[in-house]
């Protein structure tokens, strides 16, 4: 018959056995040694309770029954210590001492590009001029008809364009922007319109299909082809070296008259001659001319009135002179090692 002292060695043999527990693989063991339903100590005690009387059985079935409680409730609280043991060495072998120096990592400066253009504005601002934007997918009307460039004029074969509808364009210039600025402000105009533009181009070394721009526009009564020659000269000065100096050639732009392109005295051999240059000692750098009145006509300005000049430039060939890279691709890779340099 089970009595309490017949159970009692069995309850401390488990104690005994319980405080050794330290992991949830010996818990896991002990649990089965004593409640497993084949070889479980207890459970081979609770087997026993047949071969006894009626009159034994009750009481019997009651104390162990009790003692299996006290198993399940010892083996469910060593179960908790070792999850709370685990966790506090956990949180311990994570532990951050958040006084230590932080670590170290490499990061690159600011892209060439967008420190180009920062410096542009920074230089034309400084000058007057004030800071427009427009959409990159733009109407026909301002990327080409109201620039002097009708339907069929040679000029539009020219820039290559990529037409997303028949009446929209990704903008192959950011000209529209002054179209827009004039449309909705009277003269005096004076503004720049730094932006993406985008050409039907394969990508290679000097060339690529997206690429920015920075163009300009002053609009006044007065203004003459000296304005823009010292306007030009002095963001030239300012942005290179005050011993820059530049040159007009005659050129044509159907939305300038007269057109010129404008050259930089080599950087790299302060006009002496090299490869870069071709040994001339000029490197051509943007096109600019007097607003042609055709366009002031379209726009409702009363072309006898006023006058202006507009010049546009690549901000990334500027980039590539102004740091001497020489592969375009590398101010658009993102490599790290290209652009921590800056």
């Amino acid at each position: 018959m089970a009595t309490v002292e017949h159970l009692s060695p069995l309850w401390d043999a488990f104690r005994k056995e319980l405080a050794e527990v330290s992991t949830d693989e010996a818990l896991t063991d002990l649990r089965d040694k004593y409640l497993s339903r084949s070889r479980g100590a207890v459970t081979v005690e609770l087997k026993k309770l047949g071969q006894l009387s009626a009159e034994e059985r009750p009481q019997a079935g009651k104390l162990l029954n009790e003692l299996k409680l006290l198993v399940e409730q010892a083996l469910a609280e060593k179960a908790g210590e070792i999850r709370e043991k685990q966790k506090s060495a956990r949180y311990q072998a994570e532990r951050v001492d958040v006084t230590l120096p932080g670590y170290a990592y490499h990061t690159a400066g600011r892209h060439p590009i967008r420190r180009a253009l920062e410096e542009m504005e920074r230089i034309f601002v400084s000058m007057g001029f004030s800071i427009m934007s427009g959409p990159e997918v733009e109407v026909d009307y301002y990327n080409f008809e109201a620039l002097n460039m009708p339907k069929g004029h040679p000029a539009r074969d020219a820039q290559d364009t990529l037409y997303v509808t028949d009446n929209l364009v990704l903008r192959t210039h950011t000209s529209p922007v002054q179209i827009r600025t004039m449309e909705k402000q009277k003269p005096p105009v004076r503004i720049i319109a730094p932006g993406r533009v985008f050409r039907r181009d394969s990508v290679d070394a000097t060339h690529s299909p997206m690429f920015h721009q920075i163009e300009g526009l002053v609009v006044d009564e007065g203004i003459t082809l000296a304005d823009l020659k010292g306007t030009i000269e002095m963001f030239l000065k300012a942005f290179f070296s005050e011993d820059t100096r530049i040159r007009l050639r005659p050129s044509y732009f159907p939305f300038v008259e007269p057109g010129a392109e404008v050259d930089v005295s080599c950087i790299f051999c302060r006009g002496t001659g090299c490869s870069i240059c071709k040994q001339s000692g000029w490197i051509e750098i943007m096109g600019a001319g007097m607003v042609n009145p055709r366009v002031f006509q379209i726009l409702g300005y009363d072309y006898e009135k006023y006058t202006g000049f507009a010049w546009g430039m690549g901000v990334d060939r500027i980039v590539m002179l102004k740091y001497q890279v020489e592969d375009l691709r590398l101010l658009f890779d993102n490599d790290i090692r290209f652009l921590s340099q800056f």
